[in-house]
């Protein structure tokens, strides 16, 4: 996520002088597979194809661009700042403007390699594709974005007549250029609403009746792919008098999945955290941070208290993890084998309140991951509700070095001074 909107999509934690990031839950796509969907609605893209060997390279150059003498070459990977990221292997910039002789050198250059981006961390996301685009002849570049607000309950547009550089810069230097267009979610997008954003924009050249169209068009792909972002940066005008979506980022709504199984195709779980991946297999709500103390936990609510009080304690939570209410022993055992796989994780904290989730199941899914997972880091487990005394049996049975606990404040205290010691 970049600009303006990754402030409003999502945030940091700071604890103890540490910053953690946390994730939201939707699906994010790539660049040149939101091209080919904004096309599909009628929205100006340029002219593109992604690659993933130096054979397709190639033949794109002569099929799809035989009269081009110059090629955009973009890195694909689902973070943002890849122009100003760098190669593991050296290469700078994950974006390059080459004459089309040069695009299997610097393609091949990047196919394979691993890119390290202000938003991906320095372990970085290895380029499987480029995305060759024809190079435009742009004469404006403008920033465009629709994302849900909280404020006005529904869709928001937000729009700045300069772009193509970071939107946080923008805000802060001229706010005066920054505009936001509510759209009332039942009536949806009307023409006073596009003429609205596109008099915000003010393109020098662009026709305005074309230009309202596509921001039209913008706003029914919004709508009926349940996207929760669409971000365009920049929204550019070309020679030609054109509007076109230079580049753009898109993520959809998972709780859509049912309903956009095509859309929810394109995923690319090589990109995404593995053990987030591993957890949706298994029907687990997982998300990862960048703590010490793995969690698991029944129930949201107990799991975002639980990292609550880990944080008052003085600790990080590694992730957010919710077996749920219905969880069977072995997404229990396959809880601990996702918890376990993090090297980060120091020590363990399972937080469970039985009611419909029974103490006695979670508890025989400890001692069997037990036995399948080699456990080096302290458990403490807090376990009350149904079927609590048999949960505790099973595990005072088992003859596992376990740290109960009597309640989540002890719990939490104990899992922290377990990770000291």
């Amino acid at each position: 996520m970049r600009g303006l909107v990754n402030k409003l999509v999502s945030r940091s934690l700071s604890v103890s002088g540490k910053w953690q990031k946390q994730q939201l839950r939707r699906l994010n796509i790539h660049e040149y597979q939101g091209a080919e969907l904004m096309g599909k609605y009628g929205v100006n893209v340029p002219k593109g194809v992604a690659v993933s060997s130096l054979d397709e390279v190639k033949s794109a150059i002569q099929q799809v661009f035989p009269n081009e003498t110059e090629l955009v070459v973009k890195s694909q990977i689902l973070a943002g700042g890849r122009g100003l990221g760098t190669f593991k292997s050296g290469l700078k910039g994950g974006v390059h403007i080459v004459n089309r002789g040069q695009v299997p050198d610097i393609a091949g250059k990047m196919l394979g390699q691993v890119l390290v981006t202000k938003q991906t961390g320095p372990q970085g996301k290895v380029v499987s594709k480029v995305y060759l685009c024809e190079k435009l002849s742009l004469v404006n570049e403008m920033y465009f974005s629709i994302i849900l607000d909280r404020k006005s309950a529904g869709p928001l547009i937000i729009a700045c007549k300069k772009g193509g550089t970071s939107i946080e810069d923008l805000a802060e230097k001229f706010p005066d250029m920054i505009i936001k267009v509510p759209i009332d979610v039942f009536a949806g997008i009307t023409d006073e609403d596009a003429a609205k954003v596109v008099d915000g924009l003010a393109p020098k050249a662009a026709d305005r009746k074309d230009s309202i169209e596509q921001v039209k068009k913008l706003y029914e792909l919004f709508r009926k792919t349940d996207c929760t972002m669409l971000e365009i940066n920049p929204l550019a005008e070309t020679s030609t008098n054109q509007l076109v979506a230079a580049d753009a980022k898109l993520n959809f709504d998972d709780n859509a999945a049912f309903r956009q199984k095509d859309i929810f195709a394109l995923r690319d779980p090589t990109q995404e955290d593995p053990r987030e991946v591993a957890a949706a297999k298994v029907d687990l709500n997982y998300i990862g941070l960048d703590g010490e103390i793995g969690c698991m936990v029944n129930g949201a609510g107990l799991a975002m208290a639980t990292m609550d009080i880990i944080k008052l304690h003085g600790g990080t939570p590694a992730n957010f993890l919710d077996v749920g209410g219905n969880a069977s022993e072995h997404q229990v055992v396959e809880a601990f084998k996702i918890l376990t796989s993090d090297d980060k994780v120091k020590a363990i904290l399972v937080n469970i309140f039985g009611g419909i989730m029974k103490c006695d199941v979670i508890a025989s899914g400890i001692v069997n991951a037990a036995k399948e997972v080699s456990l080096k880091v302290p458990v403490v487990v807090r376990l009350e509700g149904t079927n609590v005394e048999q949960g505790k049996r099973i595990l005072k049975e088992s003859g596992m070095k376990l740290i109960t606990a009597d309640d989540l404040d002890d719990a939490a205290e104990k899992a922290v001074k377990a990770l000291a010691n």
